[in-house]
């Protein structure tokens, strides 16, 4: 009897890191924005409980334009991000081997030796008119001035998807080294081509995989700041940034709670989507994460 208030006391003492962090620094705020978001200004320091943040959304172009912008885009980086990731999980999963293994899985971890911004600033040198890029092209011939390639949704795309290969990577190797040979050879041996074998074996057995990188990509990707606006300048209208303009700029927060509101219920509706036309469940995908 005397173990019991033991492992208790244990399991408590284990738990209670994990709890505080989660009810104090994700849950706690969360709601206390949720609590903002209908608060309603009707006198100088004075608020009452309102839906008038939210109306703000649906009733500004700029706004609902910009949010339903962020969608889309975050939904085509997820989906090309997955297309490039794909092989490259593959090959380290499935053929090398050794040191090649652990050589790339330490290329694909090298750029994350230094912060999104210095990479963001990376692609900014790359890409501008005086940049690498612009210079081999002329000195190629397939320019004859200057090429400004910053400040447009394909630049955007570009820092966008470099920025979550790696998360994509990682949770489709996993699934993929699960993968028996055998199962390969007996679908080659019954007569399927490669391009059978992959749709039929290889990918319905990594779903797991590429429902758990997509998840992570396009939430990186909808909540990202930094690389939309230094890549993509003016044009860069992505949601995090007006959200931005109304806690910074404007101080606005109910508005600016608000605006966080939609974008949490933004991600977690496609996540949901996700699952359920993919038919995998949250657990499995949390796995591969």
């Amino acid at each position: 009897m005397s173990q019991k208030p033991a492992r208790s006391l244990t399991l408590f003492l284990l738990l209670a890191p994990a709890v505080l962090w989660l009810g104090l620094l994700i849950v706690l705020p969360h709601v206390e924005i949720l609590v903002l978001s209908f608060s309603e200004r009707v006198a100088p320091r004075v608020y009452a409980f309102g839906f008038g943040n939210y109306l703000e959304f649906f009733t500004e172009p700029l706004y609902w334009r910009t949010f339903a912008r962020t969608a889309i885009m975050s939904i085509i980086v997820t989906a090309l991000t997955l297309v490039l990731a794909f092989p490259i999980a593959l090959y380290i999963a499935r053929v090398a081997q050794g040191r090649l293994k652990a050589m790339l899985l330490l290329l694909c971890l090298l750029p994350f030796w230094v912060s999104e911004l210095v990479r963001t600033l990376g692609w900014m040198i790359l890409l501008r008119e005086t940049g690498i890029i612009s210079y081999t092209l002329r000195a190629i011939g397939l320019a004859d001035q200057p090429v400004e390639l910053l400040y447009n949704d394909g630049a955007v795309i570009l820092g966008l998807v470099y920025g979550g290969l790696l998360f994509m990577i990682v949770p489709l190797a996993n699934a993929l080294e699960s993968l028996e040979p055998s199962v390969v050879e007996a679908g080659f041996d019954l007569g399927g081509s490669r391009w059978t074998v992959l749709r039929r074996i290889v990918i319905p057995h990594a779903m797991p995989g590429i429902v758990a990188g997509s998840i992570i990509v396009f939430m990186l990707t909808v909540g990202n700041f930094a690389t939309p606006v230094l890549l993509g300048g003016k044009n860069g209208l992505w949601f995090t940034e007006q959200i931005y303009a109304q806690f910074i700029t404007r101080f606005n927060w109910p508005q600016g709670a608000a605006f966080g509101m939609l974008l949490l219920m933004l991600s977690s509706a496609i996540v949901w989507a996700g699952l359920r036309l993919t038919g995998q469940s949250l657990g499995t995908t949390l796995k591969q994460a």
